[in-house]
């Protein structure tokens, strides 16, 4: 067995590369969304809009960047703690960022790039602080209700929102979204995944499989509305950072991984999550496209 440090090194180069198939699948998708929404003259995307998705070569293109990245996301939660592992894939926000704005030949002003440059420090802090203290921790039945009973009360809401306030919602309202729900949809990834390492593969843990479908498919819905309506750095940004704030924070308050953390690296942790919300929301607010819509 390689030391942990060895293991955390790897885990760091394979969320790397799933950024990377964020980023390209982000790019693709975010295409085959816009020219839908162009030939239909609507504004956002219905079930029977996402479903044709499926008959677009483009989006299924961009639908297996998607899964590659997921496949190494989850190999790499294989190897290292969820707090160390999820914050990475902010690479994808530069990645998505440089290459929308050369497709499109959109020019990323100062203000923009300094709301990029939030966004990353912010997450960067998180990760290094993150990587000093996190441990890896048994994945309990109570630990696990827990995480089910959080999620069960967010899927009830974001139901009760989409059905009330689904026809004015805004990119940044989809993103928010979608980066809780793939928040859960990490963290109960790693809570799987930990589980069958344990021996632990019951009834709790297949219907936490369940779980993870159903938010992911919910998420995924909100992600194709996200491009329908906003750029796609705008929607990597959020996802890269609310996604992994919401799964931290489960991973420190519910699992425990930073159960060894001191005050400062507490404050460090909320600090760095401040920065990083902060360049999300000013990158919605100058970002050349979002102007746009």
């Amino acid at each position: 067995m390689l030391p942990a440090e060895v293991l955390r090194g790897i885990a760091i180069m394979l969320a790397l590369l799933a950024a990377v198939g964020l980023a390209l699948g982000a790019q693709f998708q975010n295409d085959s969304v816009h020219r839908r929404i162009t030939g239909s003259g609507l504004d956002r995307l219905g079930v029977k809009q996402v479903l044709g998705l499926l008959k677009q070569p483009r989006w299924l293109v961009g639908t297996g960047f998607l899964f590659l990245g997921v496949v190494l996301q989850l190999a790499a939660l294989t190897l290292a703690p969820l707090i160390v592992v999820q914050p990475i894939g902010a690479v994808a926000l530069i990645i998505t960022s440089l290459l929308n704005a050369r497709i499109y030949g959109v020019r990323l002003g100062p203000r923009t790039f300094l709301a990029i440059a939030l966004t990353l420090a912010g997450i960067s802090s998180f990760v290094v602080a993150a990587a000093g203290v996190a441990e890896e921790v048994e994945m309990s039945d109570e630990k696990l209700l827990q995480v089910l009973g959080v999620l069960a009360l967010m899927l009830v809401l974001f139901g009760f929102l989409m059905a009330t306030q689904g026809g004015t919602a805004k990119a940044l309202n989809y993103v928010f979204g979608a980066g809780v729900l793939y928040g859960f949809v990490a963290t109960l990834a790693k809570v799987i995944i930990q589980r069958l390492i344990q021996g632990d593969f019951d009834t709790l843990t297949l219907s936490a499989g369940i779980a993870l479908i159903l938010a992911a498919v919910l998420g995924g819905w909100f992600v194709q509305n996200a491009y329908a309506t906003g750029p796609p750095d705008l929607v990597i940004a959020g996802l890269t950072v609310i996604d992994p704030m919401v799964a931290v924070g489960i991973g420190i308050v519910i699992l425990g991984e930073a159960s060894e953390a001191s005050m400062d690296t507490i404050l460090t942790f909320l600090g760095s999550a401040a920065v990083a919300v902060l360049g999300v929301y000013l990158l919605e607010k100058v970002h050349p496209q979002s102007n746009e819509n």
